[in-house]
Formats: structure tokens, C-alpha cells, sequence
């Protein structure tokens, strides 16, 4: 089944502090991309020849790396705008008990997430890991290199050139504080509340 790309709320995102409309609408072309071809790699792998399956080159092992980029991309791009449109601030409830429990405190977590974000290629995700019951802000260079097996992203911030190139040229750590001020926190405790942490 063919995945349906997920709509982008125009009028929320033209009242970014920092981040323009003209990102948004180029990013949500990036972000539509990979959805079709998500979806175009689904279908060859259905006729793939798995017989000539091989480590070193085959279709099939083409098609399935190519399809961990794409969706990787999906699901980030996915977190990432659907979180955006708020007026940022500060968490409430568990979800800001468990990142003073896991960062000292909510500033902590914040400069940890903006320092993990100059230091990454693509992506940060704060992520909670089923395993060691924490939330820890993951590094990945790219959409297919989520480095943790077992742990939930709850918030994803995009650090490629073309999320804040526009708007910010080469000086990332605006864009961050940027992103920072739009946050929806009311997502992300959704996000957080499916996790059904005890």
C-alpha cells in the first residue's frame, strides 16, 4: 500500500519566527520526493529478483539500501514539520520530569540538542530508548543512519543546508535557536504520551 503524503499546514508555517516560507514550501518539496520514491522502490521490490540476491551488487540489495534512505526521510521529515508551528518554551508534565531526570535539567537538554546539531550531517533526533528507559539526543549523518535499535524519535531536527540555508546561510546555530522557538510542545507530549512510559 502506497504511503500518502502528509499535508503541511501552510497557514501555521507562514507564521515561522526565523524560518521563511519560501524553507518550507522548498523542504516540503524534498519531503514529498522521498515519499514517491519510497513508494516507487516498494513496487520494484515487489517483481526484484531474489535469486540473484548478493552482498557485493544485486537489485535487490540496491533497492533495499535506497529504500532505508527514503524512509528514513519520510518518517524525519514527518516528526520534523509536524512539530513545528508552536511558540516554543518549555515542556510540562512527565515528558519535562523525564528530560530534568535524563539532562539535569531542561536547558541542559536544550544546548546538549543545539551542540549534537553543529556536530551532525543530517539529523538529530531526541529519541526515548525502550531498553535503558531514558531520552537521549541521537546523532545520524543521514536518513538510513539512525544509530539505536529500540528507541522512539519524539522530536527530529533536520541539519542538512537546505532547512535553513535561505534563511540563515552557513550559520547553523541560529537556525537551531530558531527551530527551538517554533516548537509545538503540545506535539510532542503526543508524540511522548504514545510511548506509554511508567
Amino acid at each position: 500500500m502506497a504511503h500518502q503524503i502528509k499535508p503541511l499546514e501552510f497557514a501555521s508555517i507562514r507564521a515561522l519566527d526565523g524560518i521563511s516560507e519560501r524553507t518550507m514550501r522548498e523542504h516540503y518539496e524534498l519531503y514529498k520526493g522521498y515519499v514517491s520514491k519510497y513508494n516507487e522502490i516498494m513496487g520494484k521490490l515487489e517483481a526484484a529478483d531474489r535469486a540473484s540476491a548478493n552482498q557485493t551488487f544485486s537489485e535487490l540489495r540496491s533497492l533495499k539500501v535506497d529504500l532505508t534512505f527514503a524512509l528514513g526521510g519520510v518518517k524525519s521529515h514527518e516528526i520534523y514539520f509536524g512539530h513545528l508551528g508552536g511558540t516554543g518554551g518549555q515542556p510540562e508534565g512527565k515528558l519535562a520530569e523525564v528530560l530534568r531526570r535524563d539532562f539535569g535539567s531542561f536547558e541542559h537538554w536544550q544546548a546538549d540538542m543545539k551542540a549534537t546539531g553543529l556536530a551532525a550531517r543530517g539529523w538529530v533526533w531526541l529519541a526515548w530508548d525502550h531498553d535503558w528507559q531514558r531520552l537521549f539526543n541521537y546523532l545520524g549523518d543521514a536518513h538510513n543512519v539512525f544509530p539505536v535499535w529500540n528507541a522512539t524519535p519524539i522530536v527530529a531536527l533536520d541539519t542538512y543546508e537546505h532547512a535553513y540555508w535561505f534563511d540563515f546561510g552557513r550559520n547553523r546555530g541560529q537556525f537551531i535557536d530558531a527551530f527551538f522557538r517554533n516548537l509545538d510542545w503540545g506535539v510532542i507530549q503526543k508524540n511522548f504520551e504514545k510511548l506509554a512510559i511508567k
